[in-house]
């Protein structure tokens, strides 16, 4: 459920042109179908081959450092701030650090993709392509011998990048994800104030979310459901410092939110777009039907409220 990034194995790849320190961030947290890794390219190079998702999302945020985004046969230029979006199916992209290197997370869902082997022809066909059962050098090692991708000059920024500061703000939320375009998932970059809750406490059906601190420091508060309070279990408080990873997977029944310390609290957070997801506010009852936009609060009043939920 918790976990800090300082203190989560890394691995190196360093395979010709693709140098890179990995950090499997959401397997430390607990996350189930949901994942998040801090990527940090070394300067001048590459992260993973060139390559396209066939039915995965994914978002990266840009932590530090500048590089080039390669989509397609287009450079973009990217910075700290950045937010990127590959949607499924669409171009095939990687990424390539500045003099200063690069440092990214990069988030997306675990799809169970389909694969079906051909044993007598010694192919597999996988999300509308085709690979090779008949062994051989590695994917990383052969595009390590296909050399470096051509970069063109750069390209006007797509849509599909977009930086923090240019986002809209509401109430503290700048929805990064969604002006980038993504479609299946979101990441929120929240401004948490001094003293004050990020959202009313909530736990969901059906939605994995996972968030990430960046800046200043506060509380995870977790609240037990009616069922749990009545079994004892109490409310929770975690601290919570920059580096800190806090994933919340679907089906808890612990509603949670983020409380600002003395300083406030910078985080991001990411998660899936459900319908079939219903979120429950223990504080004011109110359930939140999210496929058709409809909130509603329960009659009964299983606890008092602590607080109010706004």
């Amino acid at each position: 459920m918790l976990a800090h990034w300082d203190d989560v194995p890394t691995s190196d790849a360093n395979v010709g042109h693709l140098v890179a320190r990995w950090r499997d961030l959401g397997r430390a947290a607990g996350t189930r179908d949901v994942g998040v890794k801090r990527i940090e390219v070394a300067p001048g190079r590459w992260s993973t081959p060139l390559h396209r998702e066939t039915a995965e999302e994914e978002i990266f945020y840009v932590l530090g450092g500048s590089g080039i985004s390669l989509q397609d046969d287009r450079a973009h230029e990217v910075r700290a701030g950045d937010c990127i979006v590959h949607r499924a199916g669409r171009e095939a992209h990687t990424l390539r650090a500045g003099p200063d290197g690069l440092d990214v997370l990069a988030f997306g869902t675990r799809v169970a993709t389909q694969l079906s082997p051909l044993p007598r022809a010694g192919v597999y066909w996988v999300g509308g392509t085709w690979g090779d059962l008949g062994g051989g050098a590695r994917p990383w090692e052969r595009e390590a011998a296909a050399g470096e991708p051509d970069v063109p000059g750069p390209s006007p920024r797509p849509e599909t990048i977009v930086n923090v500061a240019d986002v809209e703000e509401d109430e503290g939320w700048r929805e990064v994800g969604w002006a980038a375009g993504s479609e299946r998932t979101g990441l929120n970059h929240v401004d948490v104030p001094p003293r004050k809750l990020h959202c009313p406490p909530h736990c969901h059906s059906a939605e994995e979310q996972v968030f990430i601190v960046l800046e200043g420091s506060g509380t995870l508060e977790l609240l037990p459901s009616p069922a749990l309070r009545e079994a004892g279990r109490e409310p929770e408080t975690h601290e919570v410092r920059p580096g800190h990873v806090v994933s919340r997977p679907a089906g808890t029944a612990m509603a949670h939110a983020f409380r600002g310390g003395d300083e406030g609290l910078t985080l991001l957070a990411y998660g899936t777009r459900d319908g079939r997801d219903v979120a429950y506010y223990p504080r004011s009852n109110k359930i939140f039907f999210r496929g058709v936009g409809v909130i509603a609060r329960l009659e009964h009043l299983p606890y008092a409220l602590d607080e109010p939920d706004e």
